[in-house]
């Protein structure tokens, strides 16, 4: 160990933590002392010089390494910090980079992340690629919670909430990307809740779901006389939203005309509104969000690249549920607990075979699917033990063609042998006209996927299932008769 060793100190009240990631560093080159609590880390900076690094755990007795951070960012403000915690949520991450952390580390870390993230902080080298122990905004993953909270526990998560807990303290665009029903809503939430503008509103705007002839007034109000029907002074979105976030969803359906509106906002901070002549001034950070490929759509002329230059200063992408199946139970759990409370009943559980049912299925609807699925449960499920029965009952489709996650997408066996234990099951059961029900479960599951995976674009929809548009707009209206 040379004299310019750079110096570490490790904070955690577990010896055995302390003593792995205290090696880790060591066999790394750096000096490092271990401490067991934020009150020996005071004695020592009595006899000691602060060192270069320092790792805090978050929960341990006496001072928390919340409390810690903030009297070393008053003492030493110089001195970076990197906060570990096994509780990983957007509380706890946000928290610690509010009081000035320079990173947060998920427990259980790899130790080659730690030591990676500690050259990183202190330039001992080029940053590390994404994911070792840095926010990987591009590849970060949501699930919308009961109570308007970020649920789940797997990596994509885990990032997220690193991102999430960096990102509302600084005043930047953020765009949303991901499927519908993966919770995009709830990231602009945590996003402006854990931010300096928390006390102020926030306002959000679904741009898909306004008449494009209102959409202008929506955004930016009108003055009385402004139009037919506009009878007096209407407030638009952006003022309502003043010293808040105003969240706008489904950016991408966003009329051409309004896009350069919108640019000009965002770049001077001032509009008129529709009929006015007044200047209104707001400072709104906004957070927009999309289902849709946006570069794809600037290919196409359908959507202004200044503008998304503008509302993509960082990008946080949702992925699917299908991609963090492990996160499936806790949600499952955590929505029949809601539902349990809403009516005022005891909660269900999901049987063990009930669980690998769900998280084998693929979920094209995403936590919304799920959401929907498990108030469903709480309400029809007969016992409080919810079994497969129970899910082929109130979700016939997505039993019979969920296929096990590890079963390569194009391996028709786990289907077909559900669908051939069903129409046994029917059968037996004095079923008539088992032919034309199997028919209609397949059609609308195909659409479903379908229009799903092409957001809702029924032309497409048709393309990717090889059936003529008319056709796959009959059995659509054919599906919302039956409905």
């Amino acid at each position: 160990m040379t004299s310019t060793a750079r110096r570490i100190w490790v904070v955690d009240d577990d010896r055995a933590v302390r003593f792995v990631l205290a090696t880790a560093l060591s066999e790394a080159g750096y000096d490092v002392s271990g401490f067991d609590s934020a009150q020996a880390v005071h004695e020592a900076l009595q006899r000691r010089a602060a060192p270069d690094l320092l790792f805090t755990d978050v929960r341990m007795p006496g001072d928390s390494g919340l409390q810690l951070l903030d009297a070393l960012k008053q003492a030493h403000p110089q001195l970076p910090v990197v906060v570990m915690s096994a509780y990983t949520d957007v509380a706890s991450t946000a928290g610690a980079f509010r009081g000035g952390a320079q990173e947060f580390l998920s427990k259980p870390f790899d130790l080659d992340e730690a030591v990676a993230l500690a050259a990183r902080v202190l330039g001992d080298r080029e940053p590390a690629p994404a994911g070792a122990g840095e926010p990987a905004v591009e590849s970060a993953g949501a699930g919308a919670g009961a109570d308007d909270a970020l649920v789940g526990d797997t990596p994509q998560m885990r990032q997220l909430f690193r991102a999430i807990g960096r990102l509302a303290q600084a005043p930047v665009a953020v765009l949303v990307t991901g499927e519908t029903g993966t919770g995009k809503e709830l990231v602009a939430r945590a996003l402006h809740r854990e931010s300096p503008r928390a006390g102020r509103p926030f306002v959000a705007l679904n741009t898909a779901a306004i008449p494009a002839e209102l959409l202008e007034s929506e955004l930016f109000g009108h003055e009385a006389g402004a139009f037919t029907g506009a009878a007096r002074r209407h407030v638009g979105r952006f003022e309502q939203a003043d010293g808040g976030t105003l969240f706008l969803d489904e950016i991408g359906d966003m009329p051409a005309s309004l896009q350069t509106r919108l640019l000009r906002v965002l770049a001077e901070d001032e509009f008129f509104r529709v009929g006015g002549r007044e200047l209104i001034r707001v400072d709104v950070r906004v957070i927009a969000a999309t289902h849709q490929d946006l570069e794809a759509l600037v290919a196409q002329g359908r959507f202004r690249a200044d503008l998304l230059h503008r509302l993509d200063v960082v990008r946080l992408r949702l992925p699917p549920l299908r991609e963090r199946r492990d996160d499936v139970p806790r949600l499952a759990e955590r929505f029949l607990q809601a539902a349990a409370a809403k009516l005022d009943a005891p909660a269900k559980r999901l049987g063990r075979a009930a669980l690998q049912r769900l998280a084998a299925y693929d979920w094209p609807g995403n936590v919304r699917e799920l959401q929907n699925l498990c108030w469903r449960l709480a309400a029809l499920a007969p016992s409080e033990r919810i079994t497969v029965q129970d899910l082929d009952a109130l979700l016939p489709v997505q039993s019979v063609l969920a296929r096990p996650s590890d079963e390569a997408p194009g391996d028709a066996t786990h289907w077909e042998d559900a669908l051939r234990a069903w129409a046994d099951l029917r059968l037996r059961a004095g079923d008539a006209d088992l032919h034309a029900q199997a028919r209609e479960r397949l059609d609308r599951v195909l659409l479903e996927t379908a229009l799903a995976q092409t957001g809702g674009r029924r032309a497409e929809a048709a393309v990717r299932l090889g059936v003529g548009r008319n056709t796959l707009t009959r059995k659509l209206g054919a599906r919302g008769r039956r409905g």
